[in-house]
């Protein structure tokens, strides 16, 4: 890649892409950037980039460290040996200070939708829960066995969290939302949620009920260093 004209060859490359493709595709969206961009920083040709993201393929050793500073990650991350590992193991900066968020970053940073975390009390004691979730009005819905935990806590108050961590960059940020949940039982709510999801729950099964949290608190705290 040293001419900055490398071009891509289908030669012994399946079509469909690789999990490698899509954490690149992944992360390059997650910031913004164009292949143009991604390739203008790491060296490489535009259409390097997009045959990284559409073909299956295995980059060397230096081509994959070049990416992975372009795209402020790591090698690791994007072939995916850290994928079941905890986050939030590489060194905390220095400098590293938690600054607290106002209600409308928080909300901004919930988004739309995404995968959060709801922690109950249920007669065998706490329990946190991970979810799919989408934005519904001034609160968050989700949907749920309707013989699971979540399902019983209906008319309770849960907290929910989401949160993000930069490996690379070494920063992150939390939200935390506390309200009461409630079972949709409104067949035309129902509906509309369904329209309004962007995915079906990621953990499979027959998951149907669909609950919702109203924020009564919110909070959030970010990490950051200069």
């Amino acid at each position: 890649m040293a001419d900055n004209r490398y071009e891509p060859s289908s030669a012994g490359a399946s079509a469909g892409g690789s999990d490698l493709g899509r954490r690149v595709a992944a992360r390059r969206k997650a910031l913004g950037l164009s292949r143009e961009e991604v390739a203008d920083r790491c060296g490489a040709a535009p259409s390097y980039i997009a045959y990284l993201e559409e073909r299956a393929s295995a980059p060397g050793r230096g081509v994959l460290l070049r990416l992975a500073g372009a795209l402020h990650s790591s090698a690791a991350e994007l072939s995916g040996t850290t994928v079941d590992l905890p986050p939030g193991r590489a060194y905390a900066a220095r400098d590293a200070t938690l600054v607290p968020l106002d209600e409308t970053e928080c909300r901004r940073l919930l988004s739309t939708h995404g995968v959060g975390r709801v922690a109950t009390y249920n007669a065998e004691g706490p329990a946190v829960v991970p979810v799919n979730y989408v934005v519904a009005g001034s609160g968050m819905a989700f949907r749920t066995s309707d013989q699971g935990a979540l399902a019983v806590a209906t008319g309770t108050e849960v907290a929910f969290e989401v949160d993000h961590i930069d490996e690379a960059m070494r920063k992150g940020w939390s939200v935390l939302a506390v309200g009461r949940v409630e079972s949709v039982t409104e067949g035309a709510a129902a509906r509309r949620l369904d329209d309004l999801a962007r995915s079906l729950p990621w953990a499979g099964g027959q998951r149907s009920l669909w609950m919702t949290i109203t924020p009564e608190r919110i909070a959030g705290r970010r990490i950051q260093h200069s």
